[in-house]
């Protein structure tokens, strides 16, 4: 597999934290004796070690040498260093956390992303319009305006993510996704249509899973799945309702969601039907409602 993403500072800081903790077990070293040789904090590796902060070249070269490296491989580590600092969305860390962070960046960095959504279009599908609604839905009452607006500027940046000559997209929506009007009738219209274009795209594999598959093991929540270069672990990252998030690397982990997702494929309509089906849905959404109708009570 080619390396086009090479330079993407996330790929390199995830490369950098892979290689300083296999370097770490071969020294046979704990995290806590590190820190004490390093005179840092525990906690300042642990940082380092999750991806959460860059290292400077100052502090790279000593632990190399504190881990026994050999000097001819120092020059690749600091310019994966030197290519990790300035991470893609951290100036958005006063909205997000560090686990959506992380997510932003694999999402900017990944070679191949597949999704599985059950409530909501993934962001990197969403309408400017689309986006608003879901946001102002899922955020807590207390966010101001500028932070609804700065969270809408996240979410369009973030689609750039699409436009990567070399990057593979796979998403598969339950079909609650194109049912359910976010935003009114004219917003889900236009939704639907934008995701039908998007659906012509030969990298962006749109599928959709029907009600009439009936229940499935991906009911309880939605996931994502990051495959980057070769010698990169991929990764899972989960959500839950409370919207916290989990992340592995565990290669059995990424295995047994990979599984279901390829179950969930080959029961999805996929290929040239999607979009039919999306503009079908635009078409008739105020002419063939789907609400469920509650009859008024009866007079006594």
């Amino acid at each position: 597999m080619s390396t086009p993403n090479k330079g993407s500072p996330a790929v390199q800081r995830l490369r950098l934290r892979t290689k300083l903790r296999e370097y770490r077990t071969l020294a046979r070293m704990t995290q806590r004796q590190v820190a004490e040789r390093m005179e840092w904090s525990p906690s300042k590796l642990l940082r380092i070690e999750a991806g959460e902060v860059g290292i400077s070249i100052n502090d790279l070269r000593p632990l190399l040498a504190l881990y026994g490296v050999d000097e001819a491989r120092f020059e690749e580590l600091l310019n994966l260093a030197r290519g990790s600092r300035k991470m893609p969305f951290t100036e958005y860390r006063d909205i997000y956390d560090k686990d959506f962070l992380s997510f932003l960046a694999m999402e900017s960095s990944a070679l191949v992303t597949r999704s599985f959504q059950p409530l909501a279009m993934p962001g990197l599908l969403q309408t400017e319009e689309y986006a608003t609604a879901i946001i102002r839905a899922y955020t807590p009452a207390h966010f101001s305006e500028q932070q609804h607006q700065r969270m809408l500027e996240a979410r369009m940046l973030r689609q750039e993510a699409l436009d990567r000559d070399h990057a593979e997209a796979f998403f598969i929506l339950d079909e609650s996704v194109i049912r359910r009007q976010v935003g009114g009738s004219g917003v889900m219209r236009a939704q639907l249509r934008r995701l039908a274009e998007l659906a012509a795209h030969p990298r962006r594999n749109i599928m959709i899973f029907p009600f009439s598959r009936g229940a499935h093991a991906a009911s309880q929540g939605p996931f994502t799945l990051f495959e980057f270069e070769e010698n990169m672990p991929p990764f899972v990252y989960l959500e839950n309702l409370r919207g916290t998030a989990t992340v592995s690397t565990a290669t059995a982990h990424f295995v047994s969601y990979l599984e279901l997702f390829w179950a969930l494929e080959e029961q999805a309509i996929k290929g040239d039907q999607v979009p039919r089906v999306l503009l079908r849905i635009a078409d008739h959404l105020e002419t063939e409602p789907h609400d469920l109708r509650i009859d008024p009570p009866a007079d006594d």
